[in-house]
């Protein structure tokens, strides 16, 4: 086991120069940056060049790429355009999204996988249909739809919760936000544990654990839905940097300054530090997951083993 996280880190390194590598060159085609610094008019030339100089932008892409990473590996995420430190923008925006995506995971978690279970084990009956078809509607509308329609019924309607969400984003203001943010995903979760539950149930050690006379729940959680878990988990592992990375919907709905929030900012003000910055997080957050989902394998299923 230790060999093999040790190899999958090492994988992770051209893995991770390379997305960064690609994420840069693709921010630094979006335009010139300076000319949003200036307001409504043009930089004079003069000011242009100084800027460029300032935020090392004079220099060649491939010069930049290499500085930027250098500056990486000692935290330093550089400056912003308005003077303040991608550090500090990190600090109170990704606690923000961290909450967020715990309560979207918890809901796919819980509501996903038990919709699934119940599913798979009542295939072709009436609930199963029922569900297929919300989960269907559900995939069909964009995630802005279902955002404003439960913005305006529970918030402004009804009065249930506030259509916006405080600077503070407690848990509890981040519930209505976070079902948003999982409905799709969520949806995607109960057909695939269906799915996995309804083929697993027809397996021989299914069949040999019922023979032996063990309790119909201990077959289920035990034997049949374990092994139903593989590629759940593998779904949700990949969507927690997705969550994260895709909040950009979400967190402009209801006002929630996240990192959906400062990525929409960068990208609207050509703020490419803000936006590598940011994004090179996110990439190692894939990396990570991925590799804590390879390693639920083997607690899944006994006979996943790495040498």
């Amino acid at each position: 086991m230790g060999r093999y996280v040790a190899r999958r880190l090492l994988q992770m390194i051209p893995v991770f120069i390379g997305a960064t590598l690609l994420i840069f060159l693709m921010v630094n085609v979006m335009g010139d940056p300076i000319a949003g610094l200036c307001g409504d008019r043009q930089c004079d030339p003069a000011t242009a060049a100084q800027l460029r100089k300032e935020f090392g932008l004079d220099k060649p892409v491939v010069q930049q790429y290499l500085t930027y990473m250098g500056n990486v590996f000692t935290g330093d995420f550089g400056t912003a355009f308005n003077g303040q430190p991608v550090t500090e923008l990190m600090a109170s925006a990704f606690p923000v999204t961290i909450r967020l995506t715990i309560v979207a995971i918890l809901f796919e978690i819980v509501i996903g996988i038990t919709l699934g279970v119940v599913t798979g084990l009542r295939r072709g009956r009436p609930i199963d249909t029922s569900v297929l078809l919300i989960t269907l509607v559900v995939i069909s509308v964009p995630t802005f739809v279902t955002g404003l329609l439960l913005q305006l019924l529970l918030g402004v309607e009804w009065g249930w919760i506030k259509p916006s969400v405080s600077t503070d984003a407690t848990f509890g203001e981040l519930i209505v936000p976070g079902l948003v943010l999982a409905s799709v995903s969520l949806a995607y979760v109960t057909r695939l544990t269906r799915t996995s539950i309804a083929e697993n149930k027809r397996s021989d050690y299914v069949r040999t654990a019922i023979a032996k006379g063990l309790p119909r729940r201990r077959v289920v959680t035990k034997h049949l839905l374990r092994n139903s878990l593989i590629p759940v988990v593998t779904f949700i592992g990949t969507d927690i940097g997705a969550l994260m990375g895709g909040a950009i919907v979400t967190e402009r709905i209801f006002n929630i300054h996240g990192v959906g929030y400062q990525l929409y900012q960068g990208i609207l003000r050509q703020n490419t530090q803000t936006v590598v910055g940011f994004v090179t997080v996110l990439v190692l957050v894939f990396l990570v997951a991925n590799l804590l989902v390879d390693l639920l394998y083997a607690v899944l299923d006994p006979r996943i083993r790495y040498a």
